[in-house]
């Protein structure tokens, strides 16, 4: 389909990468040279009810085309790529009629992507697929979205025989950091349920996530010059390195489906001083909780064997699974299924092994499950997506509009 990929390939080459370090929304510029882009692409699309906020979010409203009340539904999706790897200058390629095989990234760098790491790829064997030079991400979480969403709208806004309620398009900034639901604005949206496209291979539907939250250890040690360390020094690398021994070795690459884990995501120190960053998850409430009070007590009972306050532990939740803001209105659920069986796609409801903008939305008033769009290896080098995956997920957006306007 042209213009999906015509799209797709023009959002993916800009750099909207988040960083959670600035402490602005949204946290790094480059983000609101996309929403500006797109807050004129639905503008130009003849939609009248366009807003880009002081915080970079852009939000559309299409108003109902039939006379009688049904369900006002949203879509979602989020413009930042994440801090993980590079998305500047990203050099997509696209792969007509893909045979199964290697797929050589970059030749130079001796960079391949091929079935023997991800033995999903013959499954693609004749479709349309789109890769990065192996330099940077894709692009593709969430990038792949908003083209589907926007080619969507484009359809309904040229076809006015094609009944619907009132639609709310939303679109937003540093969902990669924890922080696209943070200025999301529930109230002005004024949508009954919404659907983030943020999923990945075809059929994915997801209706519950992680609980969520990350901490920061800070270990303070005592440097003394090693020739004199005896009984003195308190190096507190080895402290850290003896805090993560004393976590169960429960990690991302130990543990699959409802599983959870503790999982460090940086460590910077000296003798004198080392900070550590971990996210936690877990789907479950008490094990979630008793993940995060295992962090402290391990952080209590080496300030106890070491000094008083040499260990610090700062946990903050981040989201929660919205499973249980999901079950009462589990017509938004069943309606997704009914619509990718329409369109010819096998639903499979999975767990999200991470979070969305929904799981936030959903305690903010907003059920919102998450469909896919038809991408794979995201935050890497070895991202891709597929065309006509993509091409459903565009089709699902229009099957659900039409459930809800019968």
């Amino acid at each position: 389909m042209k213009e999906l990929l015509e799209r797709f390939l023009s959002y993916v080459k800009v750099e909207t990468t988040s960083d959670d370090s600035t402490g602005t929304t949204p946290s790094t510029p480059n983000q609101l040279v996309l929403a500006k882009m797109l807050y004129q692409e639905l503008k130009d699309l003849g939609i009248e009810e366009v807003k880009l906020s002081e915080h970079g979010y852009v939000y559309a409203s299409i108003p109902s085309n039939i006379d009688k009340e049904v369900p006002t539904i949203g879509f979602i999706a989020h413009m930042d790529t994440s801090p993980d790897m590079s998305g500047k200058d990203v050099k997509p390629q696209v792969v007509e009629n893909y045979d199964g095989g290697d797929i050589v990234l970059n030749k130079e760098l001796n960079i391949v992507l091929s079935p023997k790491d991800f033995p999903e790829l013959p499954s693609y064997k004749g479709n349309t697929l789109i890769t990065t030079d192996g330099t940077t991400l894709l692009g593709a979480d969430d990038k792949a979205g908003v083209a589907e969403i926007i080619t969507a709208v484009e359809y309904i806004m040229t076809h006015p025989e094609f009944k619907h309620g009132e639609i709310k398009i939303g679109f937003t900034p540093d969902e990669e950091i924890g922080e696209g639901a943070d200025h999301f604005d529930v109230e002005y949206f004024n949508a009954d349920f919404a659907y983030t496209l943020d999923g990945g291979p075809e059929g994915e539907l997801q209706c519950e996530n992680f609980n969520a939250s990350g901490a920061k250890v800070t270990i303070h040690g005592r440097n003394v010059h090693p020739g004199s360390a005896k009984n003195k020094m308190i190096n507190s690398m080895v402290v850290a390195n003896e805090f993560l021994n004393m976590l169960p070795n429960e990690i991302p690459s130990n543990t699959e489906g409802y599983e959870g884990f503790y999982h460090i995501s940086s460590i910077e120190g000296d003798e004198e001083t080392t900070v550590m960053k971990f996210i936690i998850r877990d789907f479950f409430q008490d094990s979630f909780q008793a993940r995060n009070e295992k962090m402290k007590e391990i952080g209590e009972a080496l300030s106890k064997k070491y000094h008083p306050g040499s260990v610090e532990v700062e946990i903050k939740e981040s989201y929660r699974n919205m499973k249980e803001k999901i079950e009462p209105v589990w017509h938004i659920v069943e309606n997704a299924e009914k619509a990718m069986k329409e369109v010819g796609v096998t639903p499979r409801i999975v767990p999200i092994r991470g979070g969305t903008d929904g799981a936030r939305l959903s305690y903010m008033g907003l059920p919102t499950p998450n469909l896919f769009t038809g991408g794979e290896n995201y935050h890497g080098k070895y991202e891709y997506a597929c065309l006509e995956v993509m091409e459903k997920a565009y089709k699902v957006i229009l099957k659900l509009v039409e459930l809800y306007a019968v």
